[in-house]
């Protein structure tokens, strides 16, 4: 391999380090939602009325249906985190084989 492919190399693992670190990013907020979504639904549970907010305001709403928006809303959230996770694992190792053969090409030069 030669010194620019080597460089080349480097370069695409720091875009997929970056990449890793973008998606924690992300990961982190869809988890922040899950947890927003988890804590209404108990809270929903505990109260007699139930509001939602629209816009810039709150209203009346059908605790029922709030409840199956919540859990639908956490249906998805749980299917996205998945799926970043099988993405992140897939970088993860990409970059891992990568970096493996970028120290084995710099140690034999």
């Amino acid at each position: 391999m030669s010194k620019e492919e080597t460089e080349k190399r480097i370069q695409q693992l720091q875009l997929a380090e970056q990449g890793i670190q973008s998606m924690l990013v992300q990961k982190q907020q869809f988890q922040a939602q899950m947890l927003e979504a988890e804590s209404a639904l108990k809270e929903l549970e505990k109260g007699q009325e139930a509001y939602k907010i629209i816009g810039n305001i709150m209203v009346m709403a059908s605790k029922d249906d709030l409840a199956r928006e919540l859990q639908q809303k956490k249906e998805i959230l749980s299917i996205r985190i998945k799926s970043m996770e099988k993405q992140e694992d897939s970088i993860k190792e990409k970059a891992k084989k990568m970096r493996e053969e970028v120290l084995k090409e710099i140690k034999s030069d």
